[in-house]
C-alpha cells in the first residue's frame, strides 16, 4: 500500500491510500482533500499512519496496561465485517462463480444478499463495512459489462451447479415472468411501455423471464421488450435452454398468465409435459358448470377431463375464497367512490384489475356491471 496525491478538476488534491490486489490497483481508503499545501501534507501523514495501523505496525508504549489499552483504542479507526464475507466466499467459490475474475461482481452478489438496496446505498454499505470505495457510476457501467461479457458464463455456472444439486438430471422446470420499470421519460428499442405488473403503466419497462429448477435453483433468464406479451416469452426461453445444453424435454410448470392455445400447441409439438395454471372464469360456460357441480368441500380436489385431451385438476380452499371475496368487495367500494367523484371516463373501461366490472351506458355514462360482478 502507498499514499497517492490525486489532483481534482476543482483544484483540490485528494489524498488516497492505494492497494494492489490481484494485479490491479484500487482505492483502499480516501483520507480527504484540500487545496492548502500544509493540509495536504497533514493528510499524507494520516494516510501513512493509516497504512501502519492496517499492517499492525503500532507504536505502543509498554509503560502501563492503561496506556497500552488507550493507545490501541486510539488507533482503531473502524471495525469491518469479515465473518459474512468468509462464509459467502466458501459458497461463492463452491458454486464456481470465482471463475469470473472481477471483484466488483463478487461484491455486488454479497451486497445483494446481505444488504439489498439501491446502487447508491450499496456504495455506502461497501465503504462503511468493508472499506471499499466504489462510485455509483462504476456500478451502473458495470451492469452493462456484466450482461455483455459474463451473461453466458454466469448461466453456465448456475446450470452446472443446479444440475449437480439435482443429481445430474433436470426433469422439471418452472417459468415465470415479471416486469421492471425505469424512471425515464423516453422509450428506446428495449425499454417500452406495456402492461406493468407493478402498476407503472406510464413508465418504460422491460420484461424479465426466469427459468428455475426444483427448490428455485436458477437455470436461465432472458429479457424482452417492455411491450412484449408475456405469453410469447415462455417457449423461446425453454427451447433455447434445452437445446443449448442438449437436454430431453422437461416437465414445464407455469402460472395462468402463460396459458394460451398457442403455448399448449407448441409444448405438445415439442414433446413437453406441462402443468399450467388455468383460468376458470375465461372457460366456456359448460366447463364452468361442470366444475361448480362438483360441490367440493374445503381442501378437496379432483381430476377431470377438460378439452383436447387435457386434464384439469380442480381444488377448493375456503381461505382463498374468503380472500378473493374480500378483495372483490374492496374493489367494488373503490369503484363506487370513484364513480361518485366523476373521475372515471371511457379510458377506464378495460380489463385491468377491477375496472373489468365497469360498463358504459349510452355515450358517456359509466356504471357498475353488477351482473358481471355477481
Amino acid at each position: 500500500m502507498f499514499v497517492r496525491k490525486k489532483p481534482n478538476k476543482s483544484g483540490k488534491i485528494s489524498v488516497q491510500v492505494i492497494e494492489k490486489t490481484r494485479g490491479s490497483y484500487k482505492v483502499a481508503k480516501t483520507i480527504g482533500s484540500s487545496s492548502d499545501s500544509q493540509e495536504v501534507e497533514r493528510l499524507v501523514y494520516l494516510g501513512e499512519e493509516w497504512i501502519r495501523n492496517r499492517k499492525g505496525l503500532l507504536d505502543i508504549p509498554f509503560n502501563t496496561e492503561e496506556q497500552i489499552a488507550d493507545s490501541v483504542l486510539d488507533n482503531v479507526e473502524k471495525i469491518t465485517v469479515s465473518g459474512t464475507e468468509l462464509l459467502l466466499d466458501r459458497v461463492f467459490n463452491g458454486i464456481g462463480f470465482n471463475a469470473i475474475k472481477d471483484d466488483i461482481f463478487k461484491w455486488l452478489v454479497y451486497s445483494r444478499i446481505c444488504f439489498p438496496a439501491s446502487k447508491l446505498k450499496t456504495c455506502d454499505y461497501l465503504l462503511a463495512y468493508h472499506g471499499l470505495e466504489f462510485q455509483v457510476q462504476d456500478l451502473y457501467r458495470y451492469m452493462d459489462r456484466l450482461y455483455n461479457n459474463y451473461k453466458e458464463t454466469i448461466q453456465l455456472i448456475s446450470f452446472e451447479h443446479t444440475k449437480k444439486v439435482l443429481g445430474g438430471r433436470i426433469n422439471i422446470v418452472f417459468y415465470d415472468v415479471t416486469t421492471l420499470y425505469f424512471e425515464v421519460d423516453q422509450e428506446d428499442e428495449l425499454r417500452k411501455t406495456g402492461f406493468s405488473k407493478e402498476g407503472r403503466h406510464q413508465n418504460p419497462q422491460i420484461v424479465l423471464g426466469l427459468l428455475v429448477g426444483l427448490e428455485g435453483y436458477p437455470l436461465a433468464y432472458e429479457i424482452f421488450e417492455g411491450n412484449k406479451f408475456e405469453g410469447h416469452t415462455m417457449i423461446p426461453v425453454i427451447e433455447t435452454f434445452r437445446k443449448k445444453y442438449g437436454l430431453p424435454a422437461p416437465m414445464v410448470v407455469a402460472d395462468s398468465g402463460l396459458l394460451s392455445n398457442s403455448n399448449i400447441s407448441e409444448l405438445l409439438e415439442n414433446g413437453y409435459g406441462f402443468i399450467l395454471g388455468a383460468r376458470l372464469k375465461s372457460s366456456a360456460n359448460t366447463q364452468k358448470e361442470k366444475v361448480l357441480a362438483l360441490r367440493l368441500e374445503n381442501g378437496e380436489s379432483t381430476s377431470m377431463d377438460w378439452e383436447e385431451g387435457l386434464r384439469m385438476i380442480v381444488g377448493y380452499s375456503e381461505k382463498r375464497a374468503k380472500k378473493d371475496r374480500i378483495n372483490r368487495e374492496k374493489g367494488l367500494k373503490k369503484l363506487e367512490k370513484q364513480l361518485k367523484t366523476g373521475k372515471l371516463n371511457k379510458s377506464h373501461i378495460n380489463n385491468r384489475g377491477y375496472n373489468k366490472y365497469l360498463k358504459m351506458d349510452g355515450e358517456v355514462k359509466i356504471t357498475l356491471d353488477m351482473n358481471k360482478f355477481e
